[in-house]
């Protein structure tokens, strides 16, 4: 892309700087956890309205999603079946419970734009709509089309947004995932993939003190288990094993008959993810007297860099060098909607978003002085595909 191009969309996001941070802070305080249908539908609603205004945008669609409320899908350009869209994703869904709002309002200190989803991701569904505006008023519209697909379920699994994405990526030419940058402002080029399980013990109750010796301890044998499952950490180069819930028992002079553990798992390859689903699922009691009852499996699978991910992020670098910054780049252990679009054979760059810090924490922000910089390169590289 030539650099009085570049510096023309440079130029226009420092204009819409301010409009950007307004309508940021709007999508904020429209509270949207997972599963709040009312949240959900009141940010597309936002979002919605404010794709109306821009003109070349010849869909929007609301797509209702049992449970959570709607996904947004929105197109820029023809409708052609030849012709393959870009597809820029994202989600409107945050971790943050209702009311987070009002123990954390949205405030600005400096450069910093503070409030629950900011990071992840309202700020980047701000900024996606402002990139297309650009690419129509600005004249650098890409030869494809754009389809925007912001799914309401992400942080809950896109139980319901999975095939959304599916389906655009098998369709598309490229795809940008907004989400958070990784530390430094650097692009994911790799996500581990992830896995949910559970195993419920179930043993034989007995008094504790008159006699423990006629009770088989569930507790006692997910302990086991969970030393079992803790070594597999080491296995290969990504894989990562944590049993991070554990329920059971009633009281403290009753052997345990019942318990349960919650067990999160993390892989860099489809290898990887198939030899460890094998071993948590042909788990078998250590004491022949309790049953196990094992559940789940592979949710994400892995973003596995490639040569089709590499070529994208060295043009975001190049784009990224004309405006003034270095773009570096990272394989991180966090999963994203990008996951799905890789494993369907789309070519995905991930971690386009706004740089800032604290994604689902407390102190969760962006840095305000990066918009303008982060929308012309996504906006230049939609121009150079």
């Amino acid at each position: 892309m030539e650099l009085s191009n570049v510096a023309v969309l440079n130029d226009y996001f420092l204009g819409r700087k301010e409009a950007i941070v307004a309508f940021t802070r709007a999508l904020v305080e429209a509270e949207s956890p997972s599963g709040d249908e009312a949240g959900s539908k009141a940010v597309v609603s936002l979002l919605a309205a404010a794709a109306e205004a821009i003109a070349g945008v010849t869909k929007i669609e609301r797509v209702p999603s049992e449970n959570y409320g709607e996904h947004l899908r929105l197109r820029l350009g023809g409708d052609s079946p030849k012709a393959r869209p870009i597809l820029i994703l994202g989600h409107t869904d945050t971790v943050h419970p209702r009311g987070s709002l009002r123990q954390r309002p949205w405030r600005v200190e400096g450069d910093r734009a503070y409030g629950p989803g900011v990071f992840d991701m309202k700020a980047n569904c701000a900024l996606a709509l402002e990139v297309i505006r650009a690419c129509v008023e600005t004249r650098t519209r890409p030869e494809h089309p754009v389809v925007l697909l912001l799914t309401c379920d992400e942080e809950a699994g896109s139980l319901t947004g999975r095939q959304l994405v599916e389906a655009e990526a098998r369709k598309a030419h490229a795809v940008l995932v907004l989400e958070p940058p990784a530390s430094g402002g650097r692009a994911k080029t790799g996500r581990k993939g992830t896995g949910i399980f559970s195993i419920e013990a179930h043993g034989r109750a007995a008094h504790a003190g008159l006699e423990p010796e006629k009770g088989a301890s569930a507790i006692l044998e997910l302990a086991r288990q969970t030393d079992r499952l803790h070594a597999l950490n080491g296995q290969g180069d990504g894989i990562s094993v944590n049993v991070g819930v554990f329920h059971g028992g009633t009281l403290s002079n009753v052997v345990a008959a019942q318990a349960r553990v919650d067990i999160d798992v993390r892989f860099s390859t489809r290898e990887e993810a198939a030899r460890i689903e094998n071993e948590i699922l042909k788990l078998r009691p250590i004491d022949d007297r309790i049953r196990l009852i094992v559940k789940g499996g592979i949710n994400r699978p892995p973003l596995e860099r490639n040569e089709k991910i590499l070529d994208l992020y060295n043009r975001a670098k190049v784009i990224a060098a004309q405006l003034g910054f270095e773009l570096g780049e990272t394989q991180v252990g966090g999963a994203s909607d990008g996951n799905f679009a890789a494993a369907v054979g789309a070519a995905v760059l991930d971690g386009l978003g706004i740089d800032g810090d604290g994604a689902h924490a407390v102190h969760e922000h962006i840095l305000i002085d990066d918009i303008p910089r982060r929308g012309a390169l996504l906006a230049g590289l939609l121009a150079t595909l």
